[in-house]
Parts: C-alpha cells; structure tokens; sequence
C-alpha cells in the first residue's frame, strides 16, 4: 500500500460534500492509496500494458477530473476524451473505496470509458513473410 496522490482542493471538497450529504464518514486526509492488485488483474485482462494503466491513472486523477458520487461508487473523471492509441476516444475514470483505508481513499481500479475496442482484441497487424 501505497500513497500515489492527493484531490484537488475542489475534489476533495466536492467529495466530502457528497458524503456528508449521504449521511457516510468523511474523508479525513487528502491521500490517495493504491495496492493495485485489483487494477492490475482487470486491465492487464483486456490486454492493457503497464504504461497505459499509468496514463489512465493519470488522466482520471488530473486537475480536470471531476469528482462523482452515488451510495454504490465513488470514482473521479476526467471529461476530456483521451485517444487511448486503440481507436478509441476514451474519458478515464478512477475508481475508489473509501471505506476499508478510512480516513484515506484508496485507488481500486481505472477505466478508460469508452474503450469499444480493448487491446486484445484487435486484429492482428499483418507480419511479413520470413526471407527464404
């Protein structure tokens, strides 16, 4: 476990705000913990390397997320779409848990929202022919 960033002051207000509203204990300090096993298993699943799990990370954690919770997730995204490098036009979305690291969030997983066509999933790239 590990602490890989912080809210911005409007997320994390927003956050708290969003909480206190649902009657659910407030996020105390503004860090951000990762484990990710989780993370790791869903999207090297679908074919995803290291490096794009670290720039979903990035764009769902950046300045321009926005922070968005309901009494089933609490996740921050980023409204502008990103070319994941797979065809798609993705918005990458953090998923948190807020409750097993009290009073810190944890980073559960990302998702790039949007991702019609996964890594794994693409059509081979035609290879040339051995030279005889």
């Amino acid at each position: 476990m590990i602490i890989v960033g912080y809210f911005t002051e409007v997320q994390f207000a927003a956050i708290n705000a969003s909480r206190a509203a649902m009657d659910l204990h407030l996020l105390e300090q503004n860090e951000i913990l990762f484990m990710g096993r989780h993370l790791h298993a869903s999207r090297s699943k679908d074919g995803y390397h290291i490096e794009d799990i670290v720039t979903q990370i990035v764009s769902a954690l950046s300045v321009e997320a926005l922070a968005h919770l309901d009494s089933f997730v609490s996740y921050t995204q980023n409204p502008n779409t990103r070319d994941d490098g797979y065809g798609n036009q993705v918005n990458d979305r953090a998923v948190f848990e807020m409750t097993a690291r009290k009073p810190r969030a944890e980073l559960y997983s990302v998702m790039p929202k949007g991702d019609n066509i996964k890594p794994g999933k693409q059509a081979a790239k035609p290879t040339k022919k051995a030279a005889r």
